[in-house]
């Protein structure tokens, strides 16, 4: 079974003009997913700094994504995780928390835009641009 971790940067199309993705994005997450606290405080932050949302507006764009999603906590444990991936592989730190998470819950699959689709991850997580034709 294939286990789903989001990146923020594919759930902030939900946000967007570019109604084709913000569909594909509202399509996956129907289906259940992973994301970590990080992803929430970065989809958070996009939306209040720069897309100039109000708290409540953001409040009522995560509740469904919380909701849906299981949202693992960010521990040590992570941050370690994540500054084993950032040495390893060369992401920077905030992308390597995210894959640490991914791999840290057993996903197999990570959907990002921004890091290298196809990239394998210790074997067993998978990033994938979910826009990639």
């Amino acid at each position: 079974m294939v286990e789903r971790f989001f990146d923020t940067n594919v759930l902030l199309y939900l946000l967007s003009a570019e109604t084709a993705k913000a569909d594909l994005v509202e399509e996956m997450l129907v289906a259940g997913g992973t994301i970590s606290v990080q992803v929430l405080n970065e989809f958070t932050s996009v939306a209040l700094r720069k897309l100039g949302m109000k708290v409540a507006e953001v409040r009522e764009v995560l509740e469904p994504i919380s909701a849906t999603c299981q949202v693992l906590p960010l521990t040590t444990q992570t941050h370690q995780r994540g500054l084993q991936v950032a040495e390893r592989y060369r992401f920077s730190f905030y992308d390597a928390l995210i894959v640490g998470a991914a791999l840290e819950s057993g996903c197999t699959v990570l959907y990002s835009e921004d890091m290298q689709d196809g990239q394998l991850i210790d074997d067993t997580l998978t990033i994938k641009n979910p826009f990639r034709v």
